[in-house]
């Protein structure tokens, strides 16, 4: 068994069979975790609200339940996903300073409870979610631990920070437009973005952002990835929608052998400016496929490089926005103001209240022929497409901030991150960002592997493979328990 501070050199995957086994007890590891968060979390602000008391006593509950990941320290995102009682702020004062608590629980939440997770709180986020850094007025910026003077990414940057960082092994991610793949690139995690309808937003709600947004996790491992993804999989009543079923557990595609597979690379972005880390992280990536007897050549969907749809994609953001500050006006029992929340979120919701319901259809349309026009490239014989996840190293703190003549300049510096990431939010594709790359900084570069519409196993497969090939689990930020 090793020492208390060896815990938070494993994945959680490790941390359940020391539990399962009989070696440690759920409250050492919940106690461990507790420990490195009270030691670190002041230098990273990851953790935004502490749970310590209910977790250690749900780790000496004899109904504790048995699931696959009994007793192992977890932290869930300030924005959805969240069990009864639980402070629920999404990064918005105004949910904050009335210490706002949700008074039942989301599907996917139970879910993660009955695999046997420990929540010991809840991880810092963006307001709404809204950008690809986790700065808010709320609660302050997340720092990366890799150099605290960068961010973590966004929307999950709380998360990635604490797991790469080792206060907890994963945490609870969501990614409407990149949310759980940009704090993996920017932290050096796994970040898998299942496909539409594989996880549920019941029982309140039926979908974020028209389908865009899926729940997930950031972890140190891709059996960690996969297995949680198996615990929360499944839909659920009253879904409108849900993903086809696996034909086997995900974590059994762990070391399967995907054959020979025929890959397309894109190192260039759609539109837009790349930095040459990102470029040398995919092309890496491609040599090390090639490596592994894959077929790699140039190619990606013609529909990435078609600007039109990007307006649809706006369209849902802003009229989800204006709805989510209706919703947010309901709980406290007033209206908010522009007062109430930061100008980019203001000027969204303002957008969005600026649409008409044919406005919304017409976008949605545009939505689903990008859909469709990306769907069609993998009808041409490719099993995965590569990209980097971000065209952008790590940004540093500060530079998403609005200003007084630019309320929306935490919206026009997102691009470089969202850019390879959110066109297949729109398409529901699943996607993978891996840890493969470090720069001459020491900041992690993660590169995007694209599957088919349900067809996470393979990226499980092909992710695997990478890993043994390239392992990347015991690296540590300077900023590690």
């Amino acid at each position: 068994m090793p020492p208390l501070d060896e815990f938070a050199r494993l994945d959680a995957t490790a941390q359940a069979d020391l539990v399962r086994t009989g070696q440690v007890k759920p409250l050492e590891l919940v106690d461990a975790a507790i420990t490195r968060v009270e030691a670190l979390n002041p230098e990273l602000n990851a953790v935004v609200t502490r749970q310590f008391d209910r977790a250690r006593e749900q780790a000496q509950s004899p109904s504790l339940p048995q699931g696959p990941f009994r007793g192992v320290p977890f932290l869930l995102k300030d924005l959805g996903a969240h069990l009864a009682g639980d402070p629920v702020h999404s990064g918005m004062r105004v949910l904050k300073e009335i210490d706002r608590r949700e008074p039942g629980e989301t599907y996917f939440a139970a879910k993660v409870r009955e695999a046997g997770l420990l929540t010991i709180g809840r991880s810092n986020t963006p307001e709404l979610g809204l950008q690809p850094t986790t700065e808010p007025v709320s609660y302050g910026a997340s720092h990366n631990p890799w150099n605290l003077g960068h961010s973590p990414g966004g929307s999950s940057g709380g998360a990635a920070a604490a797991v790469a960082a080792g206060l907890v092994p994963a945490a609870h991610a969501s990614d409407g437009g990149g949310s759980i793949r940009i704090p993996a690139n920017h932290c050096g995690l796994v970040g898998l973005k299942g496909s539409r309808g594989r996880n549920s937003f019941g029982p309140d709600v039926p979908e974020r952002w028209a389908g865009f947004s899926c729940e997930g996790f950031v972890t140190r491992t891709v059996r960690d990835a996969a297995a949680l993804a198996d615990a929360v999989s499944g839909p659920m009543p009253g879904d409108p929608y849900s993903a086809p079923v696996p034909l086997r557990p995900f974590a059994e595609e762990v070391g399967a052998d995907p054959g020979r597979l025929r890959i397309g690379i894109l190192s260039a972005p759609p539109r837009g400016e790349i930095h040459s880390d990102c470029v040398t992280a995919v092309e890496n990536a491609g040599r090390l496929l090639e490596s592994l007897h894959h077929t790699v050549e140039p190619s990606a969907p013609a529909a990435l490089f078609d600007e039109e749809p990007l307006r649809g994609f706006a369209v849902v953001v802003a009229s989800s926005t204006a709805y989510a500050l209706d919703a947010a006006s309901e709980k406290i029992g007033r209206e908010i103001g522009e007062q109430d929340v930061e100008p980019g979120t203001w000027l969204l919701a303002t957008m969005g209240r600026s649409m008409s319901a044919a406005d919304y259809i017409a976008a949605q349309t545009l939505n689903n022929q990008l859909a469709r026009g990306l769907a069609s490239w993998w009808e041409e014989g490719f099993d995965l497409l590569l990209t980097p996840t971000c065209a952008a190293p790590p940004s540093v703190l500060g530079s998403f901030a609005p200003t007084a003549d630019n309320p929306m300049r935490g919206m026009t510096a997102s691009f470089p991150y969202t850019v390879f990431a959110s066109p297949f939010n729109v398409s529901g594709q699943p996607a993978i960002s891996l840890p493969l790359h470090w720069n001459d900084e020491g900041l992690p570069i993660g590169i995007q592997l694209v599957a088919a519409y349900g067809r996470e196993d393979l990226l499980v497969r092909v992710a695997a493979q990478l890993e043994q090939a390239q392992p990347w689990k015991d690296r540590r930020p300077p900023h590690h328990a």
